[in-house]
């Protein structure tokens, strides 16, 4: 089983740039397929992008299509999120997960809330 602890959230403006980090600890990590999961207050929980367990292949949502990117080093057992042009849209916790297919790892948005970690809060101001 993968541990999984999100960082890289923070305050910034419409426009700026951030960088959120899952770090994972367990030898399942190289063999998982990870993805990147939001919510925003009083909204669903969904999918953001994941990746694939080499990382060649990758899928995202289309509303950070062009916007998001997402890498991982397995080297480092760790998956990251580039998020640039933010907007205030995209305000929301977020959290990563890990899966067997980048494809179906997609359906992981419908898990309850007991199924997350803390996540790491974005804000982004207009």
């Amino acid at each position: 089983q993968v541990q999984l602890v999100e960082s890289g959230g923070g305050l910034v403006q419409a426009g700026g740039s951030l960088r959120l980090s899952c770090a994972a600890s367990g030898r399942s990590f190289s063999i998982s397929a990870m993805g990147w999961f939001r919510q925003a207050p009083g909204k669903e929980r969904e999918f953001v992008a994941s990746i694939s367990r080499s990382g060649a292949s990758t899928y995202y949502a289309d509303s950070v299509k062009g916007r998001f990117t997402i890498s991982r080093d397995n080297a480092k057992n760790t998956v990251y999120l580039q998020m640039n042009s933010l907007k205030p849209e995209d305000t929301a916790v977020y959290d990563c997960a890990a899966g067997g297919n980048y494809i179906t790892i997609a359906t992981l948005a419908t898990a309850g809330d007991d199924y997350w970690g803390q996540g790491t809060q974005v804000t982004v101001s207009s």
